[in-house]
């Protein structure tokens, strides 16, 4: 997939700002967060006053799309709708008043909240702390969220809670191969300049935890499927500056400061040398984990208890002979 061109709409809609500052440290689990939330913020909102925001907008474009597809694929209505770290609106821009009939868009970042896209949706535009939403229990009918990096952490805490029962939760996250070709070559040149490599790219989740995660928060009737999307680049450089106008540089705790030109240097070496292609450009692989969680509610269809079968599946060969015969 290359880079795509610039694109840029006037969002429209009513704003309201929440001035409450953002909580350090806890997350809603009482438990430490992984990453540096402010910093994360501070990401964010210099990306978004960045001269053209939206050209660094084609990963989160794609993948919102993908998500609002599987909106689509439920086949309701749904009153009220949240959308976690909406950004600039990367989901919204995609559903209709027919499948959502009215949409809160919550981010973090004040910034990205001003360069949110149009949509046909009336939208109410919110400034929290993804870990911290504020909203009451039970209130909102459908919850979506894409490629953001506390998505684990609000899915017991905040995202069930605030969803009505029989309401579902969509997302979107970055797997654990998301980009393994910069990570290996980072490593590899800080070991051979260095003695030793530190983590430059924020943790993933991997897929085999994620159903236990989701069953862990409360949700049922679970699906998870995974995807990949590359993106070609002219080099290791590009990437690094791509990343950063996305607002997705490392923000874990363990994160190291500085990173030496001349590591830069081999590291943007061996990528080419491991992974280039013919015309001198160089892939960059991004995992993607969908996920589809529905909140209980006493008239939801239920699996049958073990061992009330009726048929076994020994069986099923001899059935199929059976209709065979009759035709």
């Amino acid at each position: 997939v290359p880079r795509p061109g610039p694109r840029r709409a006037e969002r429209q809609g009513q704003r309201r700002r929440l001035d409450t500052p953002l909580p350090q440290g806890l997350g809603g689990s009482g438990a430490r967060s992984p990453f540096d939330r402010q910093l994360k913020r501070k990401q964010k909102n210099w990306a978004a006053l960045q001269p053209e925001p939206a050209k660094y907008d084609y990963l989160r474009e794609e993948v919102g799309g993908r998500v609002a597809d599987r909106v689509f694929d439920i086949t309701r209505t749904f009153p009220l709708a949240l959308d976690v770290g909406c950004g600039s609106g990367y989901i919204a821009q995609y559903l209709n008043k027919e499948t959502v009939e009215k949409l809160f868009q919550v981010d973090m970042a004040e910034n990205a909240l001003k360069n949110t896209m149009e949509t046909e949706i009336p939208t109410v535009s919110v400034v929290a702390d993804e870990e911290f939403l504020p909203f009451k229990e039970d209130t909102f009918d459908l919850v979506v969220s894409s490629l953001r990096f506390v998505l684990i952490i609000s899915l017991k805490f905040n995202i069930h809670q605030v969803l009505k029962p029989d309401g579902v939760f969509i997302g979107a996250m970055f797997g654990g191969e998301t980009l393994y070709e910069l990570r290996c070559s980072l490593q590899l040149a800080e070991l051979e300049r260095e003695g030793g490599f530190s983590p430059h790219v924020s943790p993933f989740t991997d897929v085999t935890d994620l159903g236990h995660l989701l069953g862990r928060a409360g949700f049922n009737t679970l699906t998870v499927d995974t995807d990949e999307i590359q993106v070609n680049y002219p080099g290791m450089f590009e990437i690094m500056e791509d990343l950063k106008g996305m607002g997705e540089s490392n923000c874990s705790w363990n994160r190291k400061p500085i990173l030496h030109r001349e590591t830069m240097l081999a590291a943007a070496a061996i990528y080419q040398e491991m992974y280039g292609s013919n015309d001198g450009s160089v892939p960059a692989t991004f995992e993607i984990y969908y996920m589809i969680g529905w909140k209980f509610q006493e008239s939801q269809a239920r699996p049958a208890q073990r061992g009330s079968a009726t048929v076994s599946f020994g069986d099923l060969a001899k059935i199929n002979a059976l209709i065979s015969r009759k035709k």
